[in-house]
């Protein structure tokens, strides 16, 4: 019987191109396949973080807490996107809250497990982070400009 790994899953997603196949080989061993059910939380702002998902099929909000005017969708991500940054940085608590916009399937990463092989493997923590460096820009952006909409630019007033 032959048992067959998330490997191949994960060399096809755009979050992991071009990654070197050894370090793709240690990676797959922090991954689990993951499900989610429409409306359904992922994880909540302030929460412990201590994963990141490959999203492969479904739609995920994430969103921000306003004070004095609730929760508020800064992005949605979709097959092809990552989810979750907050993991790999001290004190390891999620910046925005996520949820299920409808059924999803993902593949989730064990943080510790991929902070113990980076600390090992500083070749791998330098491609990660570089990697998740372009996905908090853009989150960072993306939040920025709901901010906008919600607020109005002031100096266009």
């Amino acid at each position: 019987m032959k048992i067959e790994t998330l490997q191949p899953l994960l060399a096809v997603h755009p979050f992991f191109a071009g990654l070197d196949p050894e370090h793709l080989t240690i990676i797959t061993g922090c991954a689990h396949n993951t499900r989610f059910g429409a409306d359904q939380s992922i994880f909540a702002e302030g929460d412990p973080a201590n994963s990141f998902y490959l999203i492969r099929s479904g739609r995920i909000a994430l969103d921000v807490s306003i004070p004095g005017r609730g929760h508020h969708v800064v992005q949605t991500v979709e097959e092809g996107d990552v989810l979750g940054w907050s993991w790999l940085f001290p004190p390891h608590e999620w910046m925005f809250s996520a949820r299920a916009v409808e059924p999803t399937r993902a593949v989730a990463m064990n943080g510790t497990c991929l902070r113990e092989k980076c600390e090992a493997d500083p070749a791998l923590g330098y491609e990660l982070m570089k990697r998740f460096a372009a996905v908090m820009v853009e989150r960072l952006h993306a939040t920025r400009i709901q901010l906008l909409d919600v607020y109005g630019d002031k100096r266009n007033q």
